[in-house]
């Protein structure tokens, strides 16, 4: 029995034959056989065009799964800084990203809760920067992609337990580091090792410190260590001295905030460009537009970095925190 096909079947037949992927392969398929006509002289070619749509379909399903997975760790950088905290289980890693960031981690007592990095967006003032929680790290298996991250952000919060044997928490998270060629920055040139060591910003943040009872059990703390450690007691609980918090890390971050200001127009403070400690007004003038950079003539300065206000300074002035900059071209 003649099959009769539809000039309709021929197109789409050409456009199959000519496509390179298997998803226009299958969209191309599936027209040929929405033109073909149902009678018994088409039950063979439709058959055959069925076992060809499973075939691919199956194949571009396999093609999908096999890809690389993308890692829970590989988190954008948002904001003016990228935050890592980590430590042992239940220090209080996660109860401080859900109190001072948008993220809602789960918070309980229960150990091992965190199993996945969490981002949020923490504020300092008038910018914010990026907080992620994290697993706790034990004597199990560090993920690989956990420690690179470790390695890529702007400042690793070291977090530990004030009333939970906090030399031995300490001491023991920079060993797993150190089994893995990494340390804080102020260990740098106190740990001997063969091959490289990298050295990552750090703060240690001393929580529980929920109330001024526990002052001598932070002095006491301190005492046992062998040196001095950038180091903020807080308590996550009560909220004391996470202002202070917050104000290490803004310095730790080695950034200033800029603003700049129209001539004759009020400062807007709500926005400021955030840059590198020491930029140069030439440099700053590009971040805020090209034409800046390549034109600009003169710039008036309000702020610590000024002898007075509205002076005139050159491209090669250093900007100081919370300058306001009134360029022009």
């Amino acid at each position: 029995m003649p099959t009769n096909l539809p000039a309709d079947y021929f197109n789409a037949e050409e456009r199959f034959r000519s496509a390179t992927t298997a998803e226009d392969k299958i969209k191309y398929l599936e027209e040929m056989m929405g033109t073909i006509p149902k009678h018994k002289g088409t039950d063979h070619l439709r058959a055959d065009l069925r076992k060809k749509l499973s075939k691919l379909k199956t194949a571009a399903t396999s093609k999908k799964s096999s890809k690389k997975q993308v890692s829970a760790y590989h988190i954008n950088k948002e904001g003016a800084g990228q935050i890592i905290i980590i430590g042992t289980t239940n220090v209080g890693k996660s109860s401080l990203v859900a109190n001072q960031t948008n993220a809602d981690p789960e918070v309980s007592e229960v150990p091992f809760t965190t199993w996945t990095a969490m981002p949020g967006m923490m504020k300092i003032d008038n910018i914010q920067v990026q907080v992620i929680d994290t697993p706790p790290i034990g004597d199990e298996y560090i993920d690989p992609e956990f420690l690179n991250l470790i390695r890529r952000v702007d400042l690793v919060l070291l977090m530990i337990d004030l009333h939970a044997n906090p030399v031995q928490q300490l001491e023991f998270v920079q060993q797993k580091l150190q089994e893995n060629r990494i340390a804080p920055k102020y260990l740098e040139g106190q740990i001997e090792v063969e091959g490289f060591l990298l050295h990552v910003p750090t703060l240690v943040v001393v929580n529980k410190f929920d109330s001024e009872e526990y002052e001598e059990h932070y002095q006491i703390f301190k005492e046992l260590l062998e040196q001095e450690y950038p180091m903020v007691p807080v308590s996550v609980q009560t909220g004391h001295n996470i202002d202070a918090l917050k104000r290490t890390i803004f310095e730790k971050l080695g950034v200033i905030r800029v603003y700049s200001k129209a001539p004759g127009k009020d400062v807007d403070k709500s926005s400021p460009f955030v840059v590198d400690q020491g930029i140069q007004l030439g440099d700053f003038a590009g971040k805020v537009h090209k034409d800046f950079q390549e034109k600009l003539k003169s710039a008036k300065i309000w702020g610590t970095s000024a002898d007075f206000d509205g002076q005139m300074v050159s491209r090669d002035h250093v900007l100081e925190d919370e300058d306001i900059v009134e360029l022009q071209i």
